[in-house]
């Protein structure tokens, strides 16, 4: 799924919007039993409870594709007969109304959820009349492209609240609220199925992760049983150690800003564009960037092969995944120095005297601790 797909259904995930007529949950406590099971009709919610029901199911489907949002991929043999799609099916095939199936992927979810608190597994379903697009990407109402169905799930942490005092406006005085179990924001969730080219997609789904760090493998695993890439996070730091040890001494300062500048031109390029597409860099991306910058065959060759081990063969990744585009940072045991990414023309590395050296223009203004300071020729002197 793209960014507009995405968000024409999250658009839709409110009470005067969907045909989301109830909502249903599970209550797991800490120990992974069952404390409630619950179905409540979304029109006979007050306003404000309907409200923070579907902003929780919203939550699923917000954060980067690719890095809080992921297309899981089922085999053909998986949608042909396998148990994880069919119950998937079923669920979405009844509109979550049947018991038995309801508790039967709870069960799943609590084999394979381990949260440092209880959770509440919160589930919806929604028929949308998908309307016609032209080529001028005018919506035509009054006809309908596909029915598209799809359930929502969402994993929400429950936590105890601490006891604060409270205004009773009955006494007008503040009394001691209590401890309050107050459920979060999703943890983890899915849409299904995918919503591709603004149709139905049985073949995919779109899962959700909050943490960049984590992305609950055993739930994917026993939800999906299907793999997912490594986490946002993971992805950084194999990307940086794979540039380390393929390149070894030719790993340079040039090479780093050069890799960090492509990477950084292409994400703003791409979001100017306003291309729905997520953008997506290769392996031959990365090492026409190596070339370019002198790196020799020898490491480039080493490079392929130690990528294909760390992502997969010719996998894709997320640029915003394996770089901050927001700083280019360089760090010393002692000094840590953060750069606009679009101004790491303004450092470079020497040596004088035998003495290494990391140089920062600085032109313009400088401060140190909050002060404007000047710098003056006897210190250059000095140097």
């Amino acid at each position: 799924m793209n960014i507009k797909e995405i968000g024409e259904i999250r658009r839709r995930i409110r009470r005067d919007r969907s045909n989301m007529t109830a909502v249903f949950g599970c209550y797991v406590n800490e120990s992974k039993e069952v404390v409630s099971e619950f179905s409540q009709s979304t029109g006979m919610m007050s306003e404000n409870e309907a409200e923070k029901y579907f902003s929780l199911l919203k939550r699923t489907l917000s954060g980067s594709i690719g890095k809080n949002l992921i297309d899981i991929r089922f085999s053909t043999s998986q949608v042909a007969k396998s148990e994880e799609h069919t119950l998937l099916m079923d669920l979405r095939k009844t509109g979550l109304k049947d018991e038995a199936l309801r508790m039967t992927f709870y069960k799943k979810v609590i084999e394979s959820v381990s949260l440092d608190s209880g959770y509440l597994i919160l589930m919806g379903c929604d028929s949308y009349d998908v309307p016609f697009k032209g080529k001028d990407g005018q919506e035509d109402s009054g006809r309908a492209e596909d029915t598209y169905t799809y359930i929502l799930c969402a994993i929400c942490p429950v936590k105890q609240t601490k006891s604060t005092l409270q205004y009773q406006p009955e006494s007008r005085e503040f009394h001691d609220g209590g401890i309050t179990n107050a459920v979060s924001a999703p943890e983890i969730g899915f849409l299904f199925p995918a919503f591709d080219d603004r149709s139905t997609n049985i073949y995919n789904a779109l899962y959700y992760t909050h943490s960049a760090k984590e992305s609950h493998t055993a739930f994917v695993n026993a939800v999906f049983h299907a793999d997912i890439p490594k986490p946002a996070a993971e992805q950084k730091k194999s990307f940086e150690a794979l540039l380390q040890r393929s390149l070894d001494e030719e790993c340079s300062m040039d090479v780093m800003q050069s890799v960090h500048d492509e990477i950084c031109q292409r994400i703003a390029l791409h979001k100017e564009s306003r291309t729905p597409e997520p953008l997506l860099v290769s392996k031959d991306d990365v090492k026409s960037v190596l070339s370019s910058c002198g790196v020799s065959e020898p490491h480039i060759a080493k490079f392929g092969i130690d990528y294909d081990e760390a992502f997969g063969f010719e996998a894709d990744l997320h640029p915003k995944n394996i770089i901050n585009d927001r700083s280019f940072e360089i760090k010393t045991p002692d000094v840590s120095i953060k750069v606009a990414p679009d101004r790491t023309d303004l450092i470079e590395t020497r040596i004088i005297g035998g003495v290494k050296y990391i140089l920062i223009c600085a032109d313009g203004d400088v401060e140190v601790n909050g002060v404007n300071i000047q710098i003056h020729e006897k210190e250059t002197a000095a140097v």
